[in-house]
């Protein structure tokens, strides 16, 4: 194993669901051999109960008949499974905060939140217990974990991993993501995961400039930092044709409808305790109308049309996931706020395109928050490859 930060002491960092410490092995041989991963805890593994995160959903739940079929393709692969990791409540966050089963600590930066919804997957990566861990992402749940935890993250394009026994979010935008300290092992499970088809390689990289003006000074200065290393071309613009305003609240929108039909009635029926913010945002969500979603629909057309045009299949775009290079655990509610306002906006733009998204890893001795490279839809690998040759 490859850690970021080997762990010695015996914590596992609030990383793990309670009683989520067990063992698969993996196949004999194969691409992944001698690496062991983890699982969030939407994502179902034969004979243990798939929580969400929410005591009562687990109390509710039967064992898994099967393993999720991404689990059984990176088991075939060599890996070995080590248990399952906290997730926010039903991946409702960004924050990884749990109000029943706690809020796992940021191995890098412990004063720091880790970032949600997929919490434990991130700390377990970022605190060397495993290689590389299954995380889900609908509106960021592992991009900004890995931002903030300064790992790389990746959410692959739209329908691309089978999402067969994973709990579903919000469908037409849920992914399964993953986590590893370095591109290498990121791009070694992407080659197990993703469709084999070979896109074009990327030559172009291009900054979205105009990203830069709804964010902290120091999380900008990191952006064209970045830029300046990994290419000469010129910058684009998004939000003059489609605002970043707009673009967060169709997500908002739409990802209300999603969860509607896809939970509405289970958590009509459950009731299950939510915490306060939580059952706030479920209760928002399952209240959403029709007019709101139509109009969501036409923002999200307006922003495919802008995308297909500036990133093309050998085109990646840089732009940050987060505001702010990190948010603290006690973060005030104005500064969260502030933060959803823009995050949920700029990690939208793949969600709304079905576009992946690769968070690039923070070299150990940084304390600035790494860009992310978008790529067209079906440009998965090509981005892998991509970013594992740009400086590090």
């Amino acid at each position: 194993m490859s850690p970021l930060a080997t762990d010695d002491s015996g914590s596992d960092h609030g990383a793990f669901v309670p009683g989520g410490r067990f063992l698969v092995e993996g196949a004999n041989g194969g691409p992944l051999a001698n690496k062991r991963f983890a699982a969030k805890d939407l994502i179902d593994i034969a004979g243990h109960k798939t929580g969400s995160g929410n005591p009562d959903w687990l109390a509710a739940a039967a064992p898994a008949p099967r393993h999720a079929e991404v689990v059984s393709r990176l088991l075939h692969a060599g890996a070995t499974l080590i248990g399952k990791t906290l997730t926010d409540e039903l991946a409702f966050s960004l924050e990884g905060r749990n109000d029943h089963y706690g809020t796992p600590v940021n191995p890098r930066y412990p004063d720091a939140l880790s970032g949600g919804s997929s919490s434990g997957s991130a700390v377990a990566v970022a605190a060397g217990l495993c290689d590389f861990a299954l995380g889900t992402d609908t509106g960021g749940s592992v991009r900004v974990p890995a931002a903030f935890c300064g790992l790389a993250g990746f959410r692959p394009s739209s329908g691309s991993i089978a999402m067969d026994g994973v709990t579903p979010f919000a469908p037409e935008y849920d992914t399964v993501g993953w986590f590893a300290p370095e591109m290498d092992t990121l791009k070694a499970v992407g080659e197990v995961l993703l469709p084999t088809r070979a896109p074009p390689p990327i030559s172009s990289i291009r900054l979205v400039s105009d990203s830069l003006d709804s964010v902290d000074d120091d999380v900008a200065s990191d952006m064209m930092h970045a830029a300046s290393r990994f290419t000469a071309d010129a910058p684009v613009q998004i939000f003059d044709h489609v605002s970043l305003e707009d673009i967060s609240s169709a997500y908002q929108s739409l990802q209300a409808a999603g969860i509607k039909s896809a939970l509405g009635n289970i958590i009509t029926r459950l009731r299950p305790r939510f915490g306060a913010s939580i059952a706030e945002r479920f209760s928002g969500a399952l209240s959403i109308d029709d007019a709101a979603v139509a109009s969501a629909l036409q923002v999200r057309d307006r922003l495919r049309e802008r995308m297909a045009e500036l990133c093309p299949p050998t085109t990646a775009l840089i732009l940050p996931v987060s505001p702010q290079r990190r948010l603290p655990r006690k973060v005030v509610p104005s500064s969260l706020a502030k933060f959803y306002r823009i995050a949920l906006g700029l990690n939208a733009i793949a969600g709304h395109c079905g576009m992946p998204q690769l968070q690039l890893p923070m070299a150990a001795d940084k304390t600035d928050i790494a860009p992310s490279l978008i790529g067209a839809p079906g440009s998965d690998l090509a981005l892998l490859s991509c970013a594992s040759r740009l400086p590090a």
